[in-house]
């Protein structure tokens, strides 16, 4: 798998784990939890941005 794909995929993943810490922290409460989603989401999209890059540089 060339390298720009795998940064897309990465950077996806790292968005839904975002999102997934997002509902948690809401459903018990957890402010810090919440908090961390937006790390995670910032992080994977940019990491999904380098991807893109990546693979818009090697074509």
């Amino acid at each position: 798998m060339k390298p720009s794909t795998e940064n897309e995929i990465a950077g996806k993943v790292h968005e839904v784990k975002g999102t997934i810490k997002e509902k948690v922290g809401e459903l018990t409460n957890d402010p810090d939890l919440e908090g961390e989603d937006i790390g995670e989401k910032i992080a994977g999209k940019a990491q999904k941005k380098v991807g893109q890059v990546e693979k818009a540089l090697g074509e």
